[in-house]
């Protein structure tokens, strides 16, 4: 039985970063072109957590590695949450690393119908202000980011965006700088397949980039993606859960326009979390 005369909460919008990102994750995600790669995370009984990763390219030969515990660096993080006002959190990051010369201060605001954001980078050269604000109705989003550069005196970064977001569906524009606009598409077909269009022009110039991607889930464990642009450039992926919480990912790219000449890539990586 319904209630009448009460409403709904209006639910609180993503930040500006993430607007879109559904239609993004099906593009990126599940690849790994020109690399093998390991990534392995372990914590010690002490709660000590190490990082091991390596990765190869496959197109220029190098080799890179590292292994991580502290790298030297003592960084202190405090965070405050929901104590000055109900959906606003501080968060002060100051790092001691010798070469970091910066340090950051981080707020947000998140309440029904708006999503606020306002970072600080600070360094000698003078501070960098990134600003971004969401708001939603109904399932309407509509957002602003900038970036003021003190130093420079001026906007770095001037991008607006504007979309629409079901629990199946995501459409989502955008405009950066006044002269890159952008859009894409997400919808979830069935508990199996998710699917995304995305399109990008830029001002002067006479080309636009296109593309399609979809991901289906095979079962529990595993699922392929594929991806192609007008390009020609043709990308499949394979994800297999090897047991709970290590993955392997097998990727190629083809270019469909030179399949006899070569320049086509293949991606491996191994991962546990």
């Amino acid at each position: 039985m319904k209630s009448v005369g009460v409403s709904s909460p209006m639910a609180i919008p993503p930040s500006y970063a993430d607007l879109g990102k559904s239609a993004r994750d099906i593009f990126n995600k599940g690849y790994g072109f020109g690399l093998v790669k390991l990534d392995v995370k372990t914590k010690s009984a002490s709660g000590v957590e190490f990082t091991t990763a390596g990765s190869s390219n496959t197109d220029t030969g190098k080799v890179n590695g590292k292994k991580w515990n502290t790298d030297n660096t003592l960084g202190t993080e405090i965070a405050i949450e929901d104590q000055i006002a109900k959906g606003l959190k501080l968060t002060f990051d100051t790092p001691s690393h010798q070469t970091r010369e910066k340090w950051q201060n981080k707020s947000s605001y998140k309440r029904e119908c708006v999503n606020l954001g306002c970072d600080v980078d600070f360094d000698f050269a003078g501070p960098a202000i990134h600003g971004s604000a969401v708001v939603g109705y109904e399932g309407w989003l509509a957002g602003y980011q900038m970036t003021f550069d003190s130093a420079k005196s001026k906007l770095t970064r001037n991008n607006f965006s504007v979309g629409y977001k079901t629990g199946d569906f995501q459409l989502h524009t955008n405009v950066n700088d006044g002269s890159e606009f952008g859009g894409s598409i997400y919808q979830k077909v069935s508990d199996s397949l998710d699917t995304a269009v995305n399109l990008a022009w830029t001002a002067g110039s006479n080309s636009t980039r296109f593309g399609i991607a979809a991901k289906y889930q095979l079962d529990s464990t595993a699922s392929i993606s594929a991806k192609v642009n007008n390009s020609s450039l043709v990308g499949v992926g394979y994800t297999q859960t090897l047991r709970p919480g290590v993955k392997l990912t097998l990727s190629a790219l083809v270019d469909g326009k030179s399949i006899n000449s070569g320049g086509h890539k293949l991606g491996l990586e191994l991962s546990e979390l």
